[in-house]
């Protein structure tokens, strides 16, 4: 019987990781499809209901070759600055976030690389709330898509591995049109062309330097500072950019 429940346990364990890993979605449909509504989308609506307040979602799909050049440079550079050389997941960032000290070539056979990553583990709860975790264009994209803003570790392996499938099964273009249509800019206010034509009055395609900075700086607080509520808090953030984009 003992033995029986040793390998019985381990079985039904890996059967149990499996299934969930198989249950996470799989985003090649996006390929071709557009999804009507995401995830975030949907949240936002629930939350409104739940306040009882009015909420009017702004969304207007829009191809990325109609979209600014401006603002998918001013996007990358505030966002995601090695979007085109990373598979989804910025592992470089990341361990600067974590204060990771193992080596670039993690094994779990390494002790040393072992003990790294229990150190970074051991950073992470006890910083939970100052850790950004430095998500990338494809994570935040799975994030907007499939998830929610909770930051627990199982919401964080979970959007890691849709990440990698939106990289597996869609181009970078793809994935960065999908992002600047999802993304969130505002209360309701959803991609790139809604949030032009609502801050600026104009189309997306046509957005100056300084708009195109203007909404990738909304981008990390779209709900408590854009262009239309606390527009000051943006300066510091726009001059960032702006940096960054002459230094590109």
């Amino acid at each position: 019987m003992f033995r029986r429940l040793l390998i019985a346990v381990p079985l039904a364990f890996a059967g149990a990781l499996l299934f969930w890993w198989l249950s996470l979605p799989w985003p090649i449909l996006l390929r071709w499809h557009e999804p009507g509504r995401s995830a975030f989308m949907s949240m936002r609506i629930r939350q409104a209901r739940a306040a009882e307040q009015p909420l009017d979602i702004r969304h207007e799909f829009m191809a990325l070759t109609d979209l600014s050049r401006n603002l998918r440079r001013a996007i990358i550079l505030a966002e995601d600055g090695r979007f085109e050389e990373h598979d989804g997941i910025d592992w470089v960032a990341l361990a600067e976030e974590f204060h990771y000290r193992g080596d670039d070539d993690f094994s779990f056979l390494d002790a040393h690389d072992v003990a790294a990553l229990v150190g970074a583990l051991r950073y992470y709860i006890a910083n939970r709330d100052e850790v950004r975790g430095r998500s990338t264009i494809t994570q935040q994209l799975a994030k907007n898509l499939y998830f929610r803003t909770d930051r627990s570790i199982a919401r964080k392996v979970e959007e890691l591995i849709v990440a990698r499938r939106l990289e597996w099964f869609l181009s970078k273009d793809r994935i960065l049109e999908l992002y600047l249509n999802f993304a969130e800019f505002g209360p309701g206010v959803f991609g790139a062309e809604a949030a032009a034509r609502l801050y600026f009055g104009k189309s997306a395609k046509n957005l100056t330097v300084e708009q195109a900075i203007t909404l990738a700086a909304t981008l990390p607080q779209p709900l408590t500072a854009n262009p239309k509520k606390r527009p000051g808090r943006l300066e510091w953030r726009k001059d960032l950019i702006r940096q960054r984009m002459r230094g590109s």
